[in-house]
């Protein structure tokens, strides 16, 4: 098993998922009616943190709970832990083995909250110290770098949106995603060949807004984890608060860019980028007046809602890592520095 046959059962691992976990996250989200849930305390690390960040903006603009990401210092070197009345507490842990993590949901517990797990490993130190527990079903995992585990949690925490406001639209939409996941995953080639422009690129930004704000942050880690680049992510509403101003001639400018609310509030930016800085860009969007701004672009499946884009906008990111990291010789299974499980306190 390879970094790119992980990315490529991602279809099949979301198929899986939607039906393997309806019914318990159902009753989950049974659970979390009868309590007096009031905000939603998460904690995560690395990729799950990304995840964390999609979670934020779906629970927030579709389940109306203030989310807050955790510090898991305060819990464990500074031991001041904040009071948590009222919160569901959620860890998102792909090997639920991180100590830090599973010390705010021991925490949670200690101060009556209800507390859910979301991870790959429903048998792990996390789900043991959880109320619930979402198994994302995805499989060993072998690559160090996370790909199929971070959809599979972005699909759960999708799946339990939805299930909350028992939303029969949405639900049908969570059903077309496996297929618009095989419809990006048969561009690799053409998704190759943009990587091998990218060949010599040793810094860049990555850009992105409301629900793909998560990807923003995710391609970013997988272009540091994989090919060693200093890709740094921003809201595209951040970036003009000053770090715009490192852009010059030739800059590289990842930018995540699907039809949406926020969309209006990018175009202007890209044309900005393109005509004013004459940055070198790559865009991933489904609307043609993005991708026709950029050097490079990988154009999404018609028809998908925003609040799901990011299911898929961060498929075509992992195989853009993967392609340029072969053309730049490094090792796609195990980068350097770096282990699969990263215990932290």
């Amino acid at each position: 098993m390879t970094l790119h046959s992980e990315i490529s059962e991602q279809p099949a691992i979301l198929r899986n998922l939607l039906a393997g976990q309806e019914n318990n996250i159902g009753k989950i989200a049974a659970e979390i009616h009868k309590r007096d849930i009031e905000f939603v305390f998460l904690a995560a690390r690395g990729t799950s943190d990304n995840a964390g960040r999609y979670a934020n903006y779906l629970w927030g603009a579709y389940n109306g709970f203030a989310v807050a990401l955790a510090t898991p210092s305060l819990f464990t070197y500074y031991q001041k832990p904040p009071r948590l009345k009222n919160a569901l507490v959620v860890g998102i842990s792909q090997s639920g083995k991180s100590p830090d993590i599973v010390s705010v949901l021991s925490e949670g517990r200690k101060q009556g909250c209800m507390t859910l797990a979301i991870t790959n490993e429903p048998d792990s130190p996390l789900a043991r110290e959880s109320d619930h527990v979402i198994d994302i079903q995805a499989g060993t995992e072998k690559a160090v770098a996370a790909t199929k585990t971070y959809s599979a949690e972005l699909m759960a925490l999708a799946m339990l949106s939805t299930a909350l406001e028992k939303d029969q639209v949405r639900h049908a939409d969570l059903q077309q995603v496996p297929f618009w996941a095989e419809k990006v995953l048969s561009m690799s080639d053409h998704i190759k060949s943009i990587a091998q422009r990218y060949l010599f690129m040793e810094r860049c930004v990555v850009l992105g807004r409301g629900f793909n704000y998560s990807t923003a942050y995710e391609w970013s880690l997988k272009l540091k984890e994989l090919t060693y680049v200093v890709a740094e992510p921003y809201s595209s509403a951040d970036f003009q608060h000053g770090p715009i101003a490192m852009v010059e001639r030739g800059f590289p400018v990842m930018a995540v860019a699907p039809g949406g609310m926020v969309f209006e509030s990018l175009l202007p930016m890209l044309k900005g980028l393109r005509d004013q800085h004459n940055a070198e860009m790559l865009v991933i969007s489904d609307q043609d007046s993005a991708l026709e701004l950029a050097q490079s672009s990988i154009q999404l499946p018609a028809g998908i809602p925003e609040w799901l884009t990011p299911l898929i906008t961060i498929i075509p990111a992992q195989l853009f890592c993967f392609h340029l990291t072969q053309a730049k010789g490094y090792n796609t299974e195990a980068p350097r520095s770096i282990r699969k499980v990263t215990e932290t306190h």
